[in-house]
């Protein structure tokens, strides 16, 4: 039996879910959304679990989406990859938006570097805890693309002036710097240490009142509120369109064949 691409586990008062992709970094396929949208909603579903932890398997948390499937989609004609980049681009949006109105906290236990739509994870989770090995950063411009769905969530949590450094750098940094951004909440010493120190959060938030965090989480994030939602359909056309582009195709052909891109 192959290995399941999402591992799910319960320490009550915690539901953990895996990203298992090691041999990828954990990157996310269609089918990979597709599973983390079913577990938060079975943990929805399951009164004892107060609080859900989202880690990775292996050295990475996660890589963002899976180039192979992008370049796969590149070779199909013209009309039927615009449909599969606009499908791509929506149901990555309705996982953020499922993790932003998930009722109870969701804590992202960076265990590697997070990058693209991995950091999108995070910052759509609630709280975080992090390695001293767990960098972050938006190094799509690099591939030619855009971080369109994650751009409203960097800029919700970090406001405009470290979000255009993040975003218009395209660098990924180390995580004492997204610890200073207030990104990264706390950074523990080892891979060792992050689940256990997770699950110690979700202790505590097992002492509150579910329904008093569900309404607590509720306020914070209607600071943005329905402007949240049309800025993520809007980041999803712009993200959708960007991958139509020549400067995509250049970029994924660079990144597969290990070279600089040429934006000329």
């Amino acid at each position: 039996m192959p290995e399941p691409i999402l591992k799910i586990k319960k320490h009550l008062p915690s539901g953990t879910i895996i990203l298992n992709r090691p041999h990828c970094r954990n990157a996310l396929s269609r089918d990979l959304i597709d599973e983390l949208m079913q577990a938060f909603d079975d943990f929805h579903q399951e009164k004892q679990v107060r609080a859900v932890i989202l880690t990775g398997s292996g050295s990475a948390f996660c890589a963002g989406m899976d180039l192979n499937e992008m370049q796969e989609t590149r070779q199909l004609g013209e009309q039927e990859s615009q449909q599969q980049w606009h499908e791509d681009a929506v149901k990555y949006r309705d996982l953020i938006d499922k993790m932003w109105r998930f009722p109870k906290p969701i804590i992202a236990a960076v265990n590697g570097p997070a990058v693209a739509g991995g950091a999108g994870l995070v910052l759509a989770s609630d709280l975080v805890i992090a390695t001293s090995e767990a960098k972050f950063g938006l190094p799509e411009p690099k591939r030619g693309i855009v971080a369109g769905l994650v751009a409203p969530l960097l800029f919700f949590r970090v406001g405009g002036s470290a979000s255009a450094k993040l975003l218009l750098s395209a660098k990924v940094v180390e995580a004492s710097e997204v610890l200073r951004l207030g990104i990264y909440h706390e950074l523990v010493d080892s891979d060792d240490m992050i689940w256990a120190r997770a699950h110690e959060i979700a202790n505590e938030c097992s002492h509150s009142s579910p329904v008093a965090l569900q309404l607590t989480k509720r306020m914070l994030n209607e600071t943005i509120g329905e402007q949240f939602e049309t800025l993520l359909s809007a980041g999803a056309a712009v993200s959708a369109t960007a991958r139509t582009t020549q400067a995509a195709e250049e970029g994924l052909a660079a990144f597969f064949e290990k070279r600089a891109p040429d934006w000329h």
